[in-house]
């Protein structure tokens, strides 16, 4: 990029001597120039002929800016264009792909939860996962919406409050497995966002599941949904060492990862840097965002912000 704007800079003085030298060139013969008599005058301009050059040149100038502008443009925004393509293709052909096997294994679920009997002590393992079915379907189909870009969501206001408590629970296992206490609450009643409810859910998820892997052994996760202005704001808040080795503003970048981390929370061996940055987009896709609230050797918190919808469910 440096040489390239330092090629520009080079052509537009070019152009402005090859100016200068045209008009001179104008004005005298190029032997007497080189070879000039005692008290002869060389060049004869007029004012009208300096301000005619003036103009030619800087509307040339002008022109060429432009011109090497867009192109160095072009050149620099190309290799994003192109990532942003990849990405969305990627996207909707791993949900389209995924969709089949996901229906297949969610009737194949049905047909084992329809086959417990109540009484049985597995029945709610197996309402569980026919839970977690459902919503893995949704997140697919969130995914592959997505990748039209909309922006506001067609159907019902989304209640928070459901949605943040299903997030919650359906990471109890993984934080019990880390010895990690999930909290939810307490949250302020009568939540709404104009945003579907798996990608709601599925943000929720990826900052508890965040929170979870930052957190020591023994920790606790708190999840609080509450009403701030024209807002509805939820903060996952753990009790982890902070953010290291990056600047917090920084984490829900594409690809951002922190070599302090550990585990899949980021680190070079097992993180990619894309979950974070997958909540990002999927929020302010409806008006929302995502960042760092606070971040001490004390935890962190992330909080989700989204305009409180205005509608009135039917």
């Amino acid at each position: 990029m440096a040489l390239t704007i330092a090629g520009a800079v080079s052509v537009l003085v070019l152009a402005v001597l090859v100016a200068a030298f045209s008009v001179v060139l104008t004005q005298i013969r190029l032997g007497d120039l080189l070879h000039p008599t005692p008290r002869t005058t060389l060049v004869d301009v007029d004012a009208v002929d300096i301000l005619l050059g003036a103009v030619v040149i800087g509307v040339c100038a002008i022109a060429s800016a432009c011109l090497l502008g867009l192109l160095v443009t072009r050149r620099a925004v190309r290799p994003l264009v192109d990532a942003l393509r990849r990405q969305r293709e990627f996207v909707a052909d791993a949900s389209h792909e995924l969709r089949t096997p996901l229906a297949i294994l969610d009737a194949r679920i049905q047909m084992l939860h329809r086959s417990v009997a109540a009484t049985d002590p597995h029945a709610r393992v197996v309402e569980e996962i026919r839970a977690d079915s459902r919503t893995l379907n949704a997140v697919v189909a969130d995914l592959l919406e997505s990748v039209e870009m909309p922006t506001s969501s067609g159907g019902e206001p989304t209640p928070v409050v459901g949605i943040v408590e299903s997030a919650v629970t359906a990471m109890t296992v993984l934080a019990r497995r880390r010895d990690v206490h999930l909290v939810s609450g307490p949250h302020d009643e009568g939540l709404r966002v104009d945003i579907p409810p798996a990608g709601l859910q599925r943000s929720v998820v990826a900052l508890v599941d965040n929170a979870v892997k930052h957190s020591p052994a023994g920790g606790i996760v708190v999840v609080v949904a509450r009403r701030d202005g024209r807002h509805v704001r939820i903060d996952v808040t753990d009790e982890g060492p902070g953010i290291r080795g990056i600047a917090p503003e920084r984490v829900f970048d594409r690809f951002a990862r922190s070599a302090h981390a550990v585990d899949g929370g980021g680190s070079s061996r097992t993180g990619f840097g894309i979950g974070l940055s997958l909540v990002q987009e999927a929020v302010t896709r409806y008006g929302g965002s995502a960042s760092v609230s606070d971040t001490s050797d004390a935890g962190t918190t992330m909080t989700l912000r989204l305009p409180a919808s205005a509608r009135r469910r039917r």
